[in-house]
């Protein structure tokens, strides 16, 4: 169980690289040379945003959100730039669909959940141990981390 846990953990990771791309429309060539290393995935509190970003965001979208993590050039699509969901939502901070991507139920973004970008939303509840609750804190807290990094 706690194998499976992990590896869909990773697959998360990976879904949300690949909605980084989708969301700036940029491609990206593989690096043959570089592999996405499979590792255990930290426990972090669904109380900090901030924690949960750089333990399960920021290998793929880099530390300040900008695309540039360090699995970033093994992925086939990059990662988004994250600090432009609100210009690119005429200065509106698109809540509902961040959160909407995070929990892999965003239509639009038809392939996340692939093994390019994990859907969050499961993993959480696989975490939570079926808690809703703190699934639904997570993904909330996550979003408000996301806001704090918008570019001004």
């Amino acid at each position: 169980m706690r194998k499976r846990f992990i590896w869909n953990l990773y697959h998360l990771a990976a879904a949300l690289l690949l909605f980084a791309g989708l969301a700036t429309g940029q491609q990206s060539q593989a690096n043959p040379s570089k592999t996405i290393k499979h590792t255990q995935m930290k426990a972090t509190s669904p109380a900090s945003g901030h924690d949960m970003f750089v333990n399960y965001c920021a290998p793929c979208h880099g530390l300040d959100g900008k695309g540039d993590g360090p699995a970033a050039d093994a992925l086939k699509t990059l990662p988004a730039d994250l600090t432009y969901l609100t210009k690119m939502n005429h200065g509106v901070f698109p809540d509902a669909h961040a959160s909407s991507v995070i929990r892999g139920q965003a239509g639009k973004f038809s392939a996340h959940g692939s093994k390019e970008m994990p859907v969050w939303g499961t993993l959480f509840f696989q975490a939570s141990g079926g808690q809703a609750a703190e699934v639904q804190q997570r993904v909330a807290n996550l979003v408000e981390y996301l806001k704090t990094i918008q570019a001004k």
